[in-house]
């Protein structure tokens, strides 16, 4: 899938709405202020709750901090092998309270020894020292965070330091937290399976667990962070992958605002069992991508193939996979040119009881270059008479 469908796929599909709320399995009771459940093999939202509230994400910010690190690592501005210096900023880090690696100034960690105490100790030094290697200042660092989150059109996510901790006009919601942890797990697979799935991590002599309690309960949990201050609460983004009918199946849970470790750990697995019980994920258009041939204007072609971007997964209650039928609007008149890939219309997935799951774009399956002058000239009557 091209870089513009996938954010094509994250507009409609996460940051647009969440799950067809007739005739679906209902949610389970979950003790917090907010959750979410996305199936990223669907792109689907499966259950949501104050999804869209404005929250304090805590450590849950260390999952932007990472992103913009990995992409410094994959850009080779940096590497894992590469010391960088604690600085009196990073060090005085434990001052402010919250979660450390424990740095001195006279230590020289590494990249990769910075992400493991950043992501698995949650260390607000280790994201310190990171920020400034990476972009010079802790400053830079937080313009190149929120840059990145206007890039994904997140609107209600604004950061104001790379930690988590409480400060005027730092927050996000869950569903945009959930958007960036999905970056992760796509844009960086391997940096996502090497740091978010480690149980504990030991530097300096100083050895803690990660604070994901799934990791140790869930053996289909591989991530992904933790988060707490007195105003954000408790806060848990998990993911998990499971073995399904259709081949392996991710989901994505977010829970906001618990009144426990225990209790966001419990809430976490509560949504990814539901999710995995109470849904499947079918896919879609497998034998040919091309739903609907239709009339082309102005065009060196007369007729166009329209359809989906490839085999799409779908996430439908379970046993109601056989049922799924598709609808297609679609714009009309086509005008030539027509580029392959062009979105032009809707496909929308409705249950076997027309209970719609989810909207995906119906898109141009080949390039149709404009017709000479005579031919649009021709097309233009044929349209005008029309």
């Amino acid at each position: 899938m091209t870089r513009r469908l996938a954010a094509l796929f994250l507009s409609t599909c996460l940051l647009g709405a969440g799950a067809a709320h007739a005739q679906t399995p209902p949610a389970p009771e979950i003790a917090a202020r907010g959750y979410l459940l996305v199936d990223l093999t669907a792109n689907q939202v499966l259950a949501e709750h104050n999804a869209d509230a404005p929250a304090e994400p805590a450590s849950l910010t260390k999952l932007m901090t990472a992103y913009v690190v990995f992409q410094a690592l994959r850009d080779k501005k940096i590497t894992l092998n590469q010391r960088m210096t604690v600085s009196d900023r990073a060090w005085t880090e434990r001052k402010h309270g919250g979660s450390l690696m424990f740095l001195e100034p006279r230590m020289t960690p590494t990249v990769d020894e910075l992400l493991k105490g950043m992501i698995v100790q949650s260390g607000n030094d280790a994201a310190v020292v990171l920020a400034e290697g990476v972009a010079g200042t802790v400053e830079a660092f937080v313009a190149r965070m929120n840059e990145q989150a206007k890039a994904w059109g997140l609107k209600n996510t604004q950061f104001r330091n790379v930690t988590g901790l409480t400060e005027a006009g730092h927050g996000s919601t869950a569903r945009e937290l959930a958007l960036i942890a999905q970056q992760i797990v796509r844009d960086f697979p391997d940096r996502y399976a090497a740091y978010y799935s480690m149980k504990e991590y030991s530097y300096g002599g100083i050895r803690q667990e990660n604070r994901n309690l799934l990791l140790k309960r869930d053996a289909s949990v591989d991530g992904m962070k933790t988060g707490f201050t007195d105003a954000a609460g408790y806060c848990l983004i998990a993911s998990a992958q499971r073995n399904a009918e259709h081949g392996p199946r991710r989901l994505l849970s977010v829970v906001m605002g618990t009144a426990s470790m225990q209790a966001r750990a419990n809430e976490s697995q509560k949504l990814l069992n539901w999710g995995y019980t109470a849904y499947e994920a079918v896919p879609m258009f497998k034998t040919t991508p091309v739903l609907t041939t239709v009339p082309v204007w102005k065009g060196k072609l007369n007729e166009v193939k329209l359809g989906s971007s490839g085999t799409v997964f779908v996430a439908v209650p379970r046993g109601q996979g056989q049922q799924l039928k598709t609808t297609l609007t679609r714009t009309d008149p086509l005008v030539a040119p027509l580029t392959k890939g062009q979105r032009v219309g809707t496909i929308r997935v409705l249950t076997g009881s027309n209970v719609p799951m989810v909207d995906l774009p119906l898109l141009v399956q080949e390039d149709v270059p404009q017709a000479g002058m005579f031919g649009r000239a021709w097309d233009a009557l044929r349209l005008w008479l029309k």
